[in-house]
């Protein structure tokens, strides 16, 4: 496996790919299958106030294969903490070990960059994800707060964790 930044432009047909396979995450996040405007996100959002040039988009490679990509954000919520916008692996890429891997390479990118905690919001529909976050040390620190992304509004709870 091989972790590397992420082009725009290069790399978009990739991360459409990747999307693709990864349908069920995104019908689960907006409730629409993944299309152009999703990668285009992918490769322009950022966490509130921050700059959406700074942040680190990675992809996860099991060779020529793009099987997960990554965002975070750095300066939110405060300005020494990292925010990861979107963690996600190819359904095949689930459950062995590649998503620990991957969280740990973040983990390193954000500690390098002065970070000091790091923080994601988990959609409370997706009970899998957060038994994953919580074995990765994260606890919740906000719950309940709606979110819409997409055409789908949901309640998600916001988790941190010391770096």
């Amino acid at each position: 496996m091989t972790i590397r930044r992420l082009d725009p432009t290069a790399d978009r047909a990739l991360v459409d790919g990747l999307f693709r396979a990864a349908a069920d995450y995104i019908l689960l996040e907006r409730d629409t299958p993944p299309g152009p405007e999703v990668t285009a996100e992918f490769f322009t959002d950022t966490a509130p106030g921050c700059d959406p040039a700074a942040n680190l988009r990675l992809g996860l490679f099991d060779g020529a294969t793009l099987i997960g990509v990554a965002d975070a954000a750095f300066g939110y919520p405060g300005t020494d903490d990292a925010f990861l916008g979107l963690m996600i692996l190819a359904p095949s890429a689930r459950g062995g070990g590649r998503g620990r891997h991957f969280l740990r390479h973040i983990e390193g990118e954000c500690r390098a960059r002065g970070m000091t905690a790091l923080f994601l919001a988990v959609f409370d529909a997706n009970p899998r994800a957060r038994a994953f976050w919580e074995r990765e040390g994260f606890t919740t620190r906000l719950t309940s707060q709606p979110v819409t992304v997409g055409h789908k509004t949901q309640d998600v709870r916001r988790m941190g964790k010391a770096l």
